[in-house]
């Protein structure tokens, strides 16, 4: 049989990512590739004390067919939580509960963009959010990232050039894969621009919950009095990503639209899952939770950084993180980066080569990712002095 695929998906590979948990699969490599929470964040016993009653006394609730914007008590949390935490949320806007935070990045695509129009993105930013964009036949335009978040010099010349951008991708807080977080002057100036040429931000936070260090910066949704952001929001990073629950906070004649997209999709988001974060975050202390998250994340990034500044410097640098899961490293000039991430994996420790990040895969990169919040500390050792090993014999060869 010769099979004929769709336009849409005719020239879409695989994750890079995706394709590196096969090696990771080798109960032998230590993976550095990974973008899990760390095993000791899962808040386990309370997560089985909430699904047992909802199962023992609200089982039907919890089995049955749900309504598409999601579970009612869950959203009336968020709007009320979103409010005034983050002060985010205006009288034009609404919440809609999605199957993980990746499909706001679908729902947001399919609901905005023809085939042909353009999509801003940060260079590099997350494979996930690109190859979504891809799916539906958009352009991707990249724009180079600066210490405190997109250079705005190139951001304004793009959106100047590009008559067809629909929106602006974003992930402002410990960037995946870079780090970086955004300046708040930056995304006063992000804001601006989207508002100045009329195009809509996609603002994309799932890691900002866990800033172990440095000063809270406001969402870019925070400004938003015009109906231009859409904020993504998940529960992967804080409760549990198996649950698959994340949530979009958007003006609501867009939302209406994402509503009917999703209908076609997925109906609604595993209820049971929605019922079980929202009975997590009502019965015990959220803030309390995030803070043991931050205490073990803040212990193991500096226990990584340490490893890094003992075992790859001078040759490989990377940008220091306050919160977040990744870290960025880049290679010296003259080294083959996906030649040093595959002798890597010879040597049984998987990293992500930093052009799977990139809107064009073929652009010149020095840089790869590695996750912190998995390893354990053993295999964080061992890993990071193979890595250093092999640049070493590399560079002083």
């Amino acid at each position: 049989m010769e099979y004929q695929f769709s336009e849409r998906v005719q020239n879409l590979k695989p994750s890079a990512i995706r394709e590196i948990f096969k090696y990771a699969a080798d109960p032998e490599v230590i993976s550095l590739s990974a973008g899990n929470p760390s095993p000791e964040a899962f808040p386990v016993r309370e997560l089985a004390e909430v699904s047992n009653d909802i199962l023992t006394n609200r089982p039907i609730d919890a089995l049955q067919y749900s309504v598409t914007e999601g579970y009612v008590p869950l959203r009336d949390f968020l709007r009320d939580y979103m409010k005034k935490t983050h002060h985010i949320g205006r009288d034009f806007d609404d919440v809609l509960i999605t199957t993980g935070a990746q499909q706001v990045m679908d729902l947001t695509t399919k609901s905005l963009c023809n085939e042909g129009d353009v999509v801003l993105c940060e260079a590099p930013s997350f494979i996930g959010s690109l190859n979504t964009f891809r799916s539906f036949k958009v352009r991707l335009r990249g724009v180079r990232m600066e210490e405190d978040g997109m250079d705005l010099e190139a951001l304004e010349t793009a959106l100047r050039e590009e008559p067809a951008v629909k929106f602006i991708y974003t992930i402002p807080n410990f960037q995946n894969p870079t780090g970086i977080t955004m300046s708040w002057e930056k995304r006063k100036a992000v804001y601006a621009l989207a508002k100045k040429y009329g195009v809509m931000i996609l603002e994309d936070n799932p890691y900002g919950d866990l800033r172990f260090s440095g000063e809270h910066i406001p969402a870019i949704k925070s400004l938003d009095e015009d109906g231009l952001v859409l904020y993504s929001g998940s529960f992967s990073k804080v409760i549990a990503p198996g649950l698959r629950v994340g949530y979009a906070v958007a003006p609501k004649a867009v939302m209406q639209k994402m509503v009917v997209c999703k209908q076609g999709e997925d109906v609604h988001t595993n209820i049971w899952s929605q019922m079980v974060c929202d009975g997590f975050l009502r019965r015990y202390d959220f803030d309390a939770h995030l803070a043991r998250l931050r205490d073990i994340y803040r212990e193991k990034s500096a226990y990584t950084m340490d490893l890094l500044d003992k075992h790859l410097a001078p040759y490989i640098t990377y940008h220091p993180i306050d919160g977040g899961l990744f870290l960025w490293c880049t290679l010296p000039a003259g080294v083959d980066m996906p030649a040093f991430c595959k002798q890597a994996v010879l040597r049984k420790v998987c990293v992500v080569p930093g052009n799977a990040f990139l809107t064009d895969e073929a652009e010149p990169c020095q840089s790869f990712r590695i996750n912190y919040s998995t390893p354990t500390d053993e295999q964080l050792a061992k890993g990071i002095q193979i890595l250093g090993g092999l640049i070493r014999e590399i560079v002083e060869k």
